[in-house]
């Protein structure tokens, strides 16, 4: 009866801290992409920057193009670690786990949370990856697009920084999600164990009585 037990409270254990590191390397790699993100916004180039010829317009890189390219850089790893984990122990769980309403909901706000998080993802990576082109230089009679110089807006990099911080709660919220599903799943295997151990030791006395 307790074999069965500890081996599950061993496994759930386990299961705790690689979550546990888990979150901390996607905290880890968020707040890196979400520094990054804001001293490019800092750093970015602006309209007195410009320099004019005539008609032509060239602006100077900068380094907010190395930091938003780094922001990228990070928060994909980021994503791309957190959600793999997360789905990987949806579909171990679903396996596991018997069909019922409280698992389909579970199984449903992962699913959007998981959906919200990509959706938050692809927009910071679209702001992320405009602004840091505009700061990768651009030269006489080419520009940005069509031979014209841009600029970045101010806050286009602090709204990159915002959406970052939104995708770390949300990939966070999904491993808390699985992890509540996965420990419900260990529950009632527990649960459906401990009665047959228990059966099976309480019918070895009765045997031995009757030798």
């Amino acid at each position: 009866m307790w074999v069965g037990y500890e081996l599950t409270m061993e496994k759930w254990s386990r299961g705790l801290s690689c979550r546990a590191a888990l979150c901390g390397i996607v905290v880890l790699l968020c707040a890196t992409a979400f520094s990054c993100s804001l001293a490019a916004e800092f750093r970015k180039v602006k309209e007195k920057d410009m320099k004019l010829d005539g008609s032509l317009c060239s602006l100077p890189k900068s380094s907010a193009f190395e930091l938003g390219v780094a922001a990228i850089a990070f928060l994909s790893v980021a994503q791309l670690v957190g959600t793999t984990a997360a789905a990987t122990t949806m579909c171990a769980a679903s396996k596991r786990s018997k069909s019922s309403s409280s698992t389909a909901r579970r199984r449903a706000a992962s699913v959007a949370i998981l959906v919200l998080s990509w959706v938050s993802f692809a927009l910071a990576v679209v702001l992320l990856a405009t602004a840091a082109s505009m700061n990768n230089g651009q030269r006489y009679g080419r520009g940005w697009m069509d031979g014209d110089c841009y600029v970045a807006r101010n806050g286009v990099f602090g709204g990159a920084a915002a959406l970052v911080v939104v995708t770390a709660f949300l990939i966070l919220g999904l491993t808390s999600t699985t992890k509540s599903s996965s420990c419900a799943t260990s529950a009632a295997s527990t649960t459906t164990t401990i009665p047959l151990d228990a059966a099976a030791d309480a019918e070895q006395p009765s045997r031995r009585s009757k030798q």
